[in-house]
């Protein structure tokens, strides 16, 4: 991006925007008007859509899944496919809405573990590319694994192969790193739990060494 007299403000705007986009707390939100609680109430008192899905209403959820998602993938896509920012600027941005999540303002800087907004961030820079290897990952990490803070560190893992195979680019694996981070720091409780594998694993492995 040619940075002119004109524009030399707009990176430092985008950021914000984006840091402010991923800090609305959509799930608790969605949660008090759509369901009538605080869903930091339920399960492990996270603000993000898990807790709006536990509440029973797979509706808000969904809703609260779509908007988390969202609120990363537009000021991202908008600074990289519409602006065409780069460089240091365009890696600041993808960070800010997950920083935004992390650490909401509006929630007295007491924010979610960002893993939607995440997936956000690579809708945003690749559309499909990456984001979608990403979510086969956590899926598939989610099948094998407990606690779900190891589910998502596989995913971070099989989101790099895919990286480094089809995208190999400086700026997204900065992001990547960045993402790696952050998302340890959520999830640091799970990742203080040791590795288990899911009980179906464990039985298959189990037979199969009998």
């Amino acid at each position: 991006m040619d940075v002119g007299p004109h524009s030399a403000m707009l990176p430092i705007a985008l950021i914000l925007l984006a840091f402010v986009c991923g800090s609305l707390p959509f799930s608790v939100w969605t949660g008090k008007v759509l369901v009538g609680l605080d869903v930091r109430r339920l399960g492990d008192g996270n603000p993000g859509a898990t807790n709006v899905f536990r509440s029973g209403n797979r509706l808000a959820g969904l809703l609260a899944l779509i908007l988390d998602i969202t609120k990363a993938a537009a000021p991202v896509g908008l600074a990289y496919f519409n602006l065409n920012v780069r460089g240091a600027p365009m890696f600041l941005i993808a960070i800010a809405p997950m920083l935004g999540h992390a650490f909401s303002p509006f929630l007295g800087f007491k924010g979610g573990k960002a893993l939607a907004t995440a997936l956000g961030v690579w809708i945003g820079l690749t559309i499909w590319k990456a984001s979608l290897p990403a979510v086969i990952a956590v899926v598939v990490g989610s099948a094998l694994f407990t606690p779900p803070g190891w589910s998502v560190m596989f995913a971070l893992a099989g989101l790099l192969v895919a990286l480094l195979i089809w995208l190999p680019f400086p700026l997204l694996l900065l992001v990547w790193l960045a993402e790696t981070l952050i998302l340890a720091w959520t999830h640091r409780a799970d990742l203080r739990r040791r590795l288990h594998l899911r009980p179906w694993l464990s039985r298959l492995l189990g037979r199969a060494g009998d």
